[in-house]
């Protein structure tokens, strides 16, 4: 009868094989098994700044592998992997006996080998027929792969907690080390993971995960893998986690961002498991040196108007109040939640959430002036006490290693962009005070009136023209009148007076919006937006009215850079980019970036050779006259300040909007353009004074100070039919070569003034009296 039920047994599970076995996967896919690794992001000198994906994978050979972790594994999982067939009749048969006592399936009597197949093939669900298929795919992987393949699949594969997939990466989350690193009683805690990692994780159970590791040790112990002495010290050693530190070594969260979204546009989900590597192009200095510099002038414009107080206050608080107070505040920014505990006639001490202390000087406290309604500022404080008192929580910030100043998170925003002129690369970039605090990515995504950093596009369009920078231009009162909506607009300057005759390059030195109004007027709307396209603006951002020399238009900062980068370069048109090449984590390249370059070398189209070059949109010779004019707005004009930086190759241009909303700096050196852009959200005024030079233009000193570091000076080379003669400062005619009142200006060779005034015309010879208003407007002077 016995026999009679083992043979219908056995007929019983070959049937069952005839009918899976069909059904079973191809084993061959795991010799090219890939595993699900995250995105990582890296900046181009290969600096780590985020990694994308749920699941944590560090995939490591099994020849790297120590030997003693190994041993664990076995010791907690199947002792006998390397002796069965794939499947351990006796685990099985001790599963089945439970199964028949108790009458509950529980999970028992997997190998390594069917953990594998289950992990690569099959779902989790308890079923009969799910483990007979876990059992028959087991002993084809055996006949497939060896063992020491089949155990290498394993360690990389199996789940241990905490997002952690394989035990390199569970050695980082757990232990914060190398998997090399670890010893004998970490080995131990990582092998006791798989069984249940939720009820055995140290972080949340270290009672069970001290006991599951004890149990472990013991097996290896029983194994002979460890000896008396070697378990006892083992046994001995507490069960140490720590949350693992930041493995991120560069922050720019915004540029990650970019890339994440590029890269999900280009491979939808997998580009978060299949373990892409992306170079950015930014670099690792510069975006430390925009960060710092974004954030110092964001701080310095914030405490121009005011102390707001303190976030809360603390009655007499005690060291866990304090602390528990403080876990509830995030670090933003630079800044770090503080409560003050101590005060001095002129010093204050505050604890940090780390229990440590800091000092606070009067330096970074004086500066606190309570702020009033309708932006007024209180007086001058005169003792810490003015400003603050024992319990008040607040902000501090670190001013250098050793100093720490009180400080409030900054109301208002700002954008920071530098490209490299020649290619468009994005050197660096940060788009506000803090990613996490506000995703809002201002260098891409802020339309922003451009103020007077439109005025070179118009200016450009007019030395194309005929105009030259010693034309005479009009700085008197203008009003314009829509006979339809009966309204007008009465542009003026920011100083509130009137120049008179002025020469075409003092107006735009000294941003006289008058004459810049006349100037566009005079040549026409149609060939400014004709300009300002070919500088890679999009037509609707540009409003077809003379309000558009004051940029009235939008633009955002990035597009502002690429705009200033035309200047930068020699007159050629790039096309900004962040990645510099995509890798597989093979080190495959995917991608590598090849942007057309400017090349000043090639032919007037730009596109000599073999169509790598980018396009060139203005001569050379326009070129050339219009770094003279911006350098000029460095040298004497609204970016004066930018003189401290003792470089002879600035150039750029401030911009202010209508009511100090929206402040610009747009500024290079041949080696680097870069824009800063300050302003609220919301488009709130930012107050009496808060110009582009006087806001915007710190934060791009800072950090082209250290952007600069290393650069040599370079000048344009002067074109051929660029000359320099002496012109009368108050005609812009030519001068007698002997008048002592005359100074040197530069002029295409065809463009040269005469000696006396002519008959009145604009700038193509046509009488101005003849030229048409703008359309649909009413010119009244």
């Amino acid at each position: 009868m016995s026999l009679c039920g083992a043979i219908a047994a056995l007929l019983a599970v070959l049937g069952l094989y005839l009918h899976i076995e069909p059904q079973l996967p191809d084993i061959a896919s795991l010799r090219e098994a890939k595993y699900q690794i995250p995105l990582s992001v890296y900046s181009r000198d290969g600096k780590l700044i985020a990694q994308f994906g749920d699941k944590k994978r560090t995939p490591i050979s099994i020849d790297e592998t120590p030997e003693k972790l190994i041993q664990a594994v076995l010791s907690a999982e199947d002792d006998r992997f390397f002796d069965h067939p794939g499947v351990d009749y006796q685990g099985l048969l001790r599963a089945a006996f439970k199964f028949l006592r108790t009458g509950h399936k529980r999970q028992g009597g997997s190998t390594i080998t069917m953990q594998v197949a289950r992990n690569f093939f099959l779902s989790s669900e308890k079923t009969f027929l799910r483990k007979f298929k876990e059992i028959f795919l087991a002993l084809k992987i055996e006949r497939g792969l060896g063992k020491r393949e089949i155990l290498e699949l394993y360690l990389n594969k199996i789940y241990l907690g905490h997002h952690a997939y394989g035990v390199a990466a569970a050695a980082q989350v757990y232990f914060g080390k190398p998997l090399q690193e670890l010893n004998v009683s970490q080995f131990a805690l990582l092998a006791g993971l798989p069984k249940a990692p939720s009820s055995y994780n140290p972080f949340t159970a270290p009672k069970k995960a001290l006991g599951r590791r004890n149990f472990v040790l013991q097996r290896m112990r029983s194994l002979n893998f460890i000896g008396d002495e070697e378990l006892q010290t083992a046994l001995a050693q507490p069960v140490n986690v720590e949350s693992p530190p930041s493995t991120v070594e560069l922050n720019a969260p915004y540029v990650a961002e970019m890339v994440r979204n590029q890269m999900v546009e280009l491979y939808g989900e997998d580009a978060y498991v299949n373990g892409y590597k992306v170079y950015a192009t930014v670099d690792s200095r510069l975006q430390n040196a925009a960060e710092r510099s974004l954030q110092l002038a964001l701080h310095e414009y914030d405490e121009r108007h005011g102390y707001r107080g303190p976030i809360a206050h603390l009655d007499r608080p005690t060291t866990e109040q304090m602390l528990e107070k403080l876990k509830t505040l995030e670090k933003i920014g630079d800044t770090y939640p503080a409560v003050v505990v101590t005060l001095g006639e002129k010093s204050a001490q505050v604890r940090l959430n780390s229990s440590s202390t800091a000092d606070i000087p009067w330096d970074g406290l004086k500066w606190a002036h309570k702020q009033l309604p309708d932006e007024r500022i209180g007086a001058a404080p005169r003792s810490a006490k003015d400003v603050l008192q024992i319990g008040d929580v607040v902000r501090v910030r670190k001013v250098d290693e050793r100093t720490w100043a009180l400080t409030q998170v900054p109301t208002v925003e700002g954008a920071l962009v530098a490209l490299a002129p020649e290619s468009g690369a994005i050197t660096a970039l940060q788009g506000g005070f803090d990613f996490f605090h506000s995703k809002y990515n201002r260098v891409t995504q802020a339309h922003r009136q451009p103020g007077s950093g439109f005025k070179p596009i118009v200016y450009t369009a007019a030395l194309e023209q005929g105009y030259t920078p010693a034309s005479l231009l009009s700085d008197t009162p203008f009003v314009y009148v829509d006979p339809w909506l009966q309204t007008e607009w009465r542009p003026h300057n920011y100083s509130g007076k009137f120049l008179g005759p002025i020469r075409l390059r003092e107006a735009l030195i000294h941003s006289t919006n008058l004459a810049s109004v006349r100037l566009l007027n005079d040549m026409g709307v149609d060939k400014a937006i004709e300009a300002a396209t070919r500088f890679g603006l999009p037509k609707d951002q540009l409003p077809a009215g003379l309000s558009l020399v004051l940029g009235s238009g939008s633009a955002t900062p990035l597009q502002m850079a690429r705009v200033y980068a035309v200047f930068a370069n020699g007159g050629f048109l790039v096309q900004p980019y962040f990645v510099e090449r995509v890798e597989t984590q093979e080190g495959a390249r995917l991608f590598e970036a090849s942007p057309p370059l400017a090349c000043a070398s090639c032919d007037a189209s730009g596109n000599a050779n073999n169509g790598k070059n980018a396009p060139r949109i203005i001569s050379p010779q326009v070129h050339y006259l219009m770094n003279s004019l911006l350098q000029d707005v460095v040298r004497r004009g609204t970016a004066r300040q930018a003189l401290e930086l003792k470089r002879n190759d600035i150039a750029g241009k401030t911009g202010t909007t209508n009511e100090q909303k929206d402040a610009w700096f747009n500024g290079y050196t041949p080696a680097m353009v870069a824009v800063s852009w300050l302003g609220f959200d919301a488009s709130l005024p930012l107050g009496k004074g808060e110009t582009g030079g006087h806001a915007a233009l710190p934060m791009w000193i800072d950090f082209m100070r250290e952007a600069l570091q290393g650069q040599p000076e370079q000048q344009f080379p002067q074109p051929a039919d660029i000359v320099s003669a002496k012109i009368d400062p108050d005609t812009g005619l030519l001068a007698d070569p002997n008048d002592p009142d005359a100074i040197f200006e530069l002029f295409q060779q065809d463009a040269l003034p005469g000696t006396e005034a002519p008959e009145a015309t604009g700038a193509g010879g046509e009488p101005a009296a003849e030229r048409p208003a703008e359309s649909g407007m009413e010119t009244l002077f």
